[in-house]
């Protein structure tokens, strides 16, 4: 079932899955080209280089290595490449490298013959075969155990693979994309990552660079996330107060794009209103705003009761709504009214 999340973060994407523990049988269920455009938004000027490369780049074979902190949106840069070369009629699929280990590795990639190990009841295609004529992208590819990297680096350089237990390579023409939040080049120097596998993928490379210094992406992306919203819960659309909009600018966003893509998921859930107010962002996100208002830090109970006369001002003095926005219980938020002497009728006529 698709989520919110999923749709507001990548609209028209696949969802990200494996073949299967044991890859694709031969013959049967083989990926269908996925022919959705996917959005990739932002004006910001390291944004418009991003798409400058990707034009530039997209027509051709080579590797290319998408580098970036978690959440900066490396899968979505890879799915936009395919989409403007050559190959975009074709299938493009991901790989999470994190789950490929050991015999599972060659099974998935490469495929298997059966009776090549137990429990390999039939022939498979695996990951590489199946991306035949299309493209393949190879997320988290510094999680690639090393002894591992060589039979990688081997299929790169033939252009063919040969299923675990087989003797027969089979030709393959497949572009090759992959993605990682590590620094390869360490990785090299400190023998975690093979030098010749490194040079083989990274012949071009492309950085993204995190969301805090990317800042006039951050609002056209909320809003962005807002109207997907809308459209996926078949609802008006809902828009930021200046406030909110302030907010999101001044926070750090240390999960990049899918923090600010659940940020707006929770904002929009628990607004009633068509305008988004600060109480209902995340509280990391509400109360660091709160921290930057006055010098020194405000105190805890400051912090607590600037939420909670926020939250209450929103829901016009509604405690179980306000409790709700808080996060917290109806006898918590009492016992916090109580304790910050707040009186909840003042809000009921506002």
């Amino acid at each position: 079932m698709t989520s919110a999340n999923d749709y507001i973060y990548a609209q028209g994407s696949a969802p990200r899955g494996s073949l299967g523990s044991q890859g694709v049988p031969s013959g049967q269920n083989r990926p269908q080209p996925d022919r959705k455009s996917f959005d990739l938004i932002g004006q910001s000027q390291a944004f418009q280089a991003i798409l400058d490369t990707i034009r530039s780049v997209a027509a051709r074979k080579c590797c290319i290595t998408i580098t970036g902190e978690t959440g900066t949106g490396k899968e979505m840069v890879a799915r936009k490449i395919h989409e403007y070369s050559d190959r975009a009629d074709k299938v493009f699929i991901p790989v999470d490298c994190t789950t490929l280990t050991g015999q599972l590795f060659e099974s998935q990639l490469f495929g298997h013959v059966r009776g090549s190990f137990t429990g390999a009841i039939e022939n498979t295609l695996g990951f590489f075969r199946a991306a035949d004529g299309g493209t393949i992208f190879l997320d988290e590819i510094s999680e690639i155990p090393l002894e591992l990297q060589a039979k990688l680096l081997r299929v790169l350089q033939e252009g063919t693979v040969t299923p675990l237990g087989a003797t027969q390579a089979y030709p393959i023409d497949v572009r090759v994309l992959c993605a990682t939040n590590r620094d390869l080049r360490n990785m090299v120097d400190e023998n975690e990552f093979r030098a010749d596998l490194f040079y083989r993928l990274n012949v071009i490379n492309i950085q993204i660079p995190p969301l805090r210094q990317r800042q006039d992406d951050i609002l056209p992306l909320a809003y962005h996330f807002l109207d997907n919203l809308s459209r996926f819960y078949g609802e008006p659309s809902k828009k930021l107060s200046l406030e909110t909009e302030q907010t999101l600018l001044q926070y750090h966003w240390p999960g990049n794009v899918r923090e600010l893509s659940n940020a707006m998921e929770r904002a929009y859930i628990l607004s009633r209103s068509t305008v988004i107010e600060p109480s209902v962002l995340p509280p990391e996100i509400f109360i660091r705003n709160l921290s930057r208002v006055d010098s020194p830090l405000p105190t805890l109970d400051e912090a607590n009761q600037r939420l909670v006369q926020e939250a209450l001002r929103i829901t016009k003095g509604r405690k179980i709504e306000a409790a709700k926005i808080l996060g917290i219980e109806r006898r918590r938020l009492n016992r916090l009214l109580e304790k910050l002497n707040i009186q909840v009728g003042q809000y009921k006529n506002l």
